[in-house]
């Protein structure tokens, strides 16, 4: 499902290619099964959003061979790169939310980008959205919103298609408990239905409670898996 095969990403600076770029991840190896579930755990800065990013496509190896869903990264034009992002649901830590449409356009672009029917549409949107308690907020705008209110917004639309890959990045982190309970309990859901899911944050407290494999980075590199207390979920 999810392999990295001794990937490096390096940042240009300014100017000229040189040594002097920084090389924000090092030699990263690991491999996520199809419906694995793994924390992306480290320190601010470790790397976390960096490894997201690859997985989403949004930047390139600079050396290395990075497969998602059974595609190589390196071999996939931009056409095939679109289709394999409709199979990724994405919850960034700015939420993305597009401000000129309401909470429900929100949820719903990624279910008409892939053209099902407004019905199917409308009933899977309401239902989301009651499930995260925004149905009475359906036709407000994001900025009309609290941050913990966009967050929820930016989880409904990220699995509203029930995606074979879902990214969090600190999903958790504009919730208040009772919220990240449900957040983590629709999250846990999706993964015991088949979805492979990787949630970066830095809470100690979450991989406690939820207990799975993890991947630790630290300095742009991975740390030895950690199984210990891993309860299932590849």
């Amino acid at each position: 499902m999810v392999r990295f095969d001794d990937v490096w990403l390096t940042y240009r600076r300014a100017g000229p290619p040189g040594e002097g770029d920084p090389e924000v991840l090092r030699g990263l190896t690991f491999e996520i099964p199809a419906g694995g579930f793994r924390w992306l755990t480290g320190a601010s800065g470790a790397g976390k959003t960096s490894v997201l990013r690859l997985m989403t496509m949004a930047v390139r190896p600079f050396r290395g061979r990075i497969s998602l869903l059974g595609a190589d990264v390196a071999n996939v034009n931009r056409r095939e790169a679109a289709f394999l992002r409709r199979r990724i649901g994405v919850v960034y830590q700015d939420f993305r939310l597009l401000n000129h449409l309401s909470v429900y356009d929100n949820v719903a672009l990624p279910l008409r980008l892939a053209r099902r029917a407004e019905a199917d549409i409308r009933e899977q949107v309401f239902d989301l959205l009651h499930w995260v308690g925004l149905l009475q907020k359906c036709h407000a705008r994001p900025p009309a919103l609290s941050g913990g209110e966009q967050q929820r917004v930016a989880i409904a639309r990220a699995v509203v298609g029930r995606p074979k890959l879902l990214l969090a990045d600190e999903p958790t982190g504009s919730l208040d408990e009772e919220q990240a309970e449900r957040l983590m309990l629709l999250i846990t859901a999706l993964n015991q239905a088949g979805t492979t899911v990787v949630v970066a944050t830095h809470s100690v407290a979450l991989p406690r409670r939820y207990p799975a494999p993890r991947l630790r980075i630290a300095d742009g590199r991975l740390l030895e898996e950690d199984i210990a207390g891993a309860s299932g979920g590849g």
